[in-house]
C-alpha cells in the first residue's frame, strides 16, 4: 500500500524564511533526517518512510524554494542549503549529533556539512550524492557570461495540462516507477498553476546557473574533515550524474577523500534508488545507522562508475 505510514508537517523558521518539515514515526524514537535532491520534495521519501517509520522519527525538510517551503527573495546558492541544514539540526536535534540520509543534491549538502560541522553528524548515508562536476578555472568566463545573460530572461517552469501528465513525466524520468507510485508523487511534486494546468512546486530560479561554481578540489577539502562513518549507496543502472562522468581513476579519487567510507551498490536501481528499491535501501540504511562498531571499508573496484556493480559489502 502506498503511504502506509501517514506523514504530518510543521513549519519552522530558518534564517530568513520558513521551511516545511515532513515527519513520520513517533517523536520519542531515534531521529533520522531525510534530505531530498534537486527539483524534488520531501514527500519523495514516502516509500522509504513506509519501511522505516516504525523504528525511527523521520524528519524530512523541503529545501528552500522547493515543495511547501518559502521561496527566497535573493535567489539560491548551494551553500544556502548547507546553512539551512545547520539551522535545522540545531533546532531539531540540539541534544545529539544528527543521523543523515540524503539523496543527490541533498547528499552533496550533507557531505559538505559533515566536513564543516563534524561534531554535529553521527552517521551519514548518501544516496547517489557523491559530489558534482569537475569544473576547471578556465571555464569561469564562459560560465559567468551565461549567468549574466540569464539575468535578462527570468526562468520559467513548464506547465502540465493535468496531474496525469505530471505522473507521466515522472515515469519518463524513471521508467522503473509504476503508475500508482507516480500518481502519488505527482500530487506532491506539482500544484495547480491557477491557469488550468499544473506546475512543479519549485521556484523557477532553481533552474538558473549559480554565479559561483563549486570546484571539486574545494569539495574534497571539506570531505577530508569528515569524522563520522559514511555510507555511499549507488544504483547499478547508469545515469547522467556528475560522478558518472568520471574515469574509474577519478571516481576512486572521490572515494579516497572520505575517511572510513563504505560504498555499496543497490541492484535494480538507478539514480532514484529510494523509489526503485525502497525496501532494500531501508534495510541498508537501518543496518548502517544501528551498527554498533564501525569496520574499515574495503574499496570497491572503480569500474562501478561504468555501471558494473562492485561486490556487496556485508
Amino acid at each position: 500500500m502506498i503511504a502506509a505510514q501517514p506523514a504530518r508537517t510543521r513549519r519552522i523558521a530558518v534564517r530568513d524564511l520558513v521551511l516545511n518539515v515532513r515527519e513520520w514515526g513517533e517523536p520519542g524514537a531515534p531521529r533520522l533526517f531525510l534530505l531530498h535532491g534537486w527539483m524534488d520534495v520531501s514527500a519523495s521519501f514516502q516509500f522509504l518512510a513506509d519501511a522505516l517509520a516504525d523504528r525511527w522519527h523521520l524528519l524530512a525538510p523541503d529545501w528552500r524554494g522547493f515543495g511547501l517551503s518559502d521561496w527566497s527573495a535573493h535567489g539560491y546558492e548551494f551553500h544556502d542549503h548547507v546553512a539551512d541544514l545547520d539551522a535545522l539540526i540545531e533546532r531539531l536535534s540540539p541534544d545529539e549529533p544528527a543521523r543523515l540520509v540524503a539523496h543527490s543534491m541533498g547528499g552533496n549538502v550533507a557531505m559538505t556539512y559533515a566536513g564543516l560541522r563534524p561534531q554535529r553528524v553521527a552517521r551519514l548515508a548518501s544516496l547517489e550524492g557523491f559530489g558534482g562536476h569537475r569544473y576547471e578555472p578556465d571555464r569561469a568566463p564562459e560560465h559567468l557570461a551565461r549567468w549574466l545573460e540569464q539575468q535578462r530572461r527570468p526562468a520559467r517552469l513548464r506547465t502540465y495540462p493535468s496531474l496525469e501528465a505530471v505522473a507521466a513525466r515522472l515515469c519518463e524520468n524513471n521508467p522503473r516507477l509504476d503508475a500508482a507510485h507516480a500518481q502519488f508523487l505527482a500530487g506532491h511534486w506539482a500544484r495547480p498553476s491557477g491557469q488550468g494546468g499544473w506546475v512543479l512546486r519549485a521556484d523557477p530560479r532553481h533552474r538558473e546557473l549559480h554565479a559561483h561554481q563549486t570546484r571539486i578540489d574545494e569539495v574534497f577539502a571539506c570531505w577530508r574533515r569528515i569524522t563520522c562513518p559514511v555510507l555511499w549507496l549507488m544504483g547499478d543502472i547508469p545515469a547522467k550524474q556528475g560522478f558518472r562522468q568520471d574515469t574509474p581513476e577519478q571516481f576512486a579519487e572521490r572515494q579516497a577523500q572520505v575517511p572510513g567510507l563504505r560504498l555499496e551498490t543497490v541492484a535494480g536501481s538507478g539514480h532514484m534508488l529510494h523509489h526503485d528499491q525502497p525496501i532494500e535501501v531501508a534495510h541498508r540504511v537501518d543496518a548502517f545507522m544501528r551498527e554498533a562498531a564501525w569496520r574499515p571499508a574495503r574499496r570497491p573496484a572503480p569500474a562501478a562508475v561504468r555501471g558494473t556493480p562492485p561486490a556487496r559489502i556485508a
